[in-house]
């Protein structure tokens, strides 16, 4: 599995480190309005926020944040009102070849066998998809889905239909990997099981993800940082470090350091009256 790591930090020529290149996906002043009969409805205020190579961010906020629209606007699947959203140095003005998506509805084929949707993708790009079957059936051993290749989807589990989509999502290698509230729809046991997987996979490949999620342990659990909005519009109130030991089991979730950030972040919320103060 040595092709799914790849280096997210460009060097400079004399091979030093370059700065700038640490950044890989930068966001200035970003706006988004939505525009209707009904009247506008803004979205997301003057989002700024820099990425980095290799990074592992959570965009945690309450529904109606702007979390999902703030995915879109870096996968250049949202025109923006205001400011910019630049991958490498580049302006997003479609979306990035280097980018995989994974949404929270894991959008299956159910006509295609599990190997066919993977490969899907491959498809699109209009690629001859007997160059990447291997790739394809790499990942699905790494995710032990090897031996449904050939079933369909609607033979898996909800969380097996999942870790489909997260194949498909990282077939071309992308440097870039978002991830829109993926585990939302899944039950208790089966999102720690693929928190674990993720956390596995980050820690195998250090690709750049960004991830959105309304649940506070969740995103302290997998990130290196947590970005918590505010809405009405959407706003970052708050870009929170997570020093925590990698690679993480679920039993870091009882420490007082994990206990500590969460309890951080749900003040964060309680101030700004999104939840309510435990009496």
């Amino acid at each position: 599995m040595s092709e799914l790591v790849r280096d997210p930090v460009t060097e400079a020529p004399n091979g030093a480190s370059d700065a700038v290149s640490d950044v890989y996906v930068r966001i200035s002043g970003l706006d988004k309005t939505y525009h209707s009969e009904r009247g506008d409805v803004e979205a997301l205020k003057a989002i700024d926020l820099d990425i980095r190579g290799g990074e592992f961010i959570s965009i945690l906020g309450p529904s109606g944040c702007g979390k999902s629209t703030l995915l879109k606007c870096i996968a250049g699947l949202e025109d923006l009102t205001a400011g910019a959203v630049d991958i490498r140095g580049r302006p997003v003005t479609a979306p990035p070849l280097d980018t995989g998506i994974v949404f929270q509805r894991d959008v299956l084929l159910d006509w295609r066998s599990v190997l066919d949707n993977v490969l899907l993708p491959i498809e699109f790009a209009r690629l001859k998809t007997r160059n990447w079957r291997e790739k394809a059936l790499e990942l699905l051993h790494l995710f032990e889905l090897e031996a449904f290749a050939d079933r369909f989807p609607w033979e898996l589990s909800g969380g097996m239909r999942q870790r489909v989509a997260i194949c498909r999502g990282l077939i071309r290698d992308p440097a870039l990997l978002l991830m829109d509230e993926p585990f939302g729809a899944l039950d208790a046991i089966t999102r720690d099981e693929l928190n674990l997987e993720l956390e596995r996979i980050w820690e195998r490949t250090h690709k750049t993800i960004v991830f959105i999620t309304h649940s506070i342990p969740e995103a302290v659990f997998l990130s290196s940082r947590v970005v918590v909005m505010s809405r009405n519009p959407g706003r970052i109130v708050e870009v929170l470090d997570i020093e925590l030991d990698r690679p993480r089991a679920l039993d870091i979730r009882e420490t007082p350091a994990f206990t500590k950030y969460v309890r951080h972040i749900r003040e964060t919320f309680e101030g700004l009256g999104i939840m309510k103060r435990g009496r």
